[in-house]
């Protein structure tokens, strides 16, 4: 289709603009959008990251994009190669939704490689910018578009990031815009990581897993597919009998389901490592629902 004849405008003054965006310094006054608006109002996290990046980065990319649509959380992203390009796969992947925020008009695909991408978040996600349509890209267009990625998300998380990255800029605009930012910490010997490893002394809270983002936003992270089918009869079983009672007891799982103390030790320990479970002063919580 003619992405040129099939996008809407939507000015600061309507209601479809989105009420985050508005409180930020400096707002656009015009969004131009191709795909769903209605997710200009969906509970949303960015992800962003260098464009070269490890291949530790790229899974971790992925992973969060996932975990995000598993949380019913939509991914925000600039679509650029690298970490940007793979949290949008990710959210995709998993059904999820994703926004890309760009940084020319929002009929142009950059970069370019990123057609198939381009045409899928048309589709099934959506597709943002406050360039006029045919604006090419230009250096300074795309620090300018930052403002927009970490003003429509609640949080900003940044996976991989050099010193030079465009990512540190997000960081930073995203703390002065009030949200919160998360940093995946690295190898201390990565040129990936100098960025992310200094957002963390700087005060970024660290994730040790990645549902620590959503705990973060006050999210009781959910149990995807995958997690649910690598439970074994007896792991199921007991996640089951907590999930439904709420707080208990190892003697309490040990009664309802006549085994030993031994047995439901050995069970708790392995859904705890999972992190299904937390074992906290005797009592056992649902971690992930």
């Amino acid at each position: 289709m003619n992405k040129k004849e099939n996008f809407r405008i939507i000015k600061k003054e309507d209601k479809a603009y989105p009420k985050l965006l508005g409180t930020i310094t400096n707002p656009p006054e015009i969004l131009y959008c191709i795909g769903d608006t209605s997710l200009l109002e969906s509970r949303s996290l960015a992800v962003v990251g260098s464009r070269k990046c490890s291949e530790y980065g790229k899974t971790t990319a992925m992973r969060i994009g996932e975990a995000a649509a598993h949380n019913n959380i939509t991914v925000v992203s600039g679509m650029a190669k690298g970490i940007d390009s793979f949290a949008h796969l990710g959210a995709l992947k998993a059904g999820g939704k994703t926004i890309a925020v760009l940084g020319c008009g929002v009929n142009i695909c950059y970069p370019k490689e990123n057609r198939k991408l381009y045409e899928q978040i048309a589709s099934e996600g959506l597709l943002v910018s406050e360039l006029p349509p045919d604006a090419e890209p230009r250096p300074y267009t795309f620090p300018q578009r930052n403002r927009i990625i970490s003003g429509i998300s609640e949080a900003v998380a940044v996976v991989e990031a050099g010193t030079g990255s465009g990512a540190l800029i997000t960081a930073e605009i995203a703390a002065a815009q009030g949200r919160e930012v998360f940093a995946v910490p690295g190898n201390i010997n990565s040129q990936y990581s100098l960025g992310t490893n200094k957002l963390l002394t700087d005060g970024a809270t660290p994730i040790a897993v990645i549902d620590d983002i959503f705990i973060g936003m006050g999210i009781k992270p959910a149990l995807s597919r995958s997690e649910t089918e690598s439970l074994g009869r007896d792991e199921e079983q007991v996640y089951r009998l907590i999930k439904e009672n709420g707080e208990v007891t190892v003697d309490f799982i040990c009664r309802a389901l006549n085994k030993t103390p031994v047995f439901v030790n050995g069970i708790v320990t392995v859904l705890e490592i999972k992190g299904l479970v937390v074992y906290n002063l005797g009592k056992i919580f649902i971690a992930k629902f």
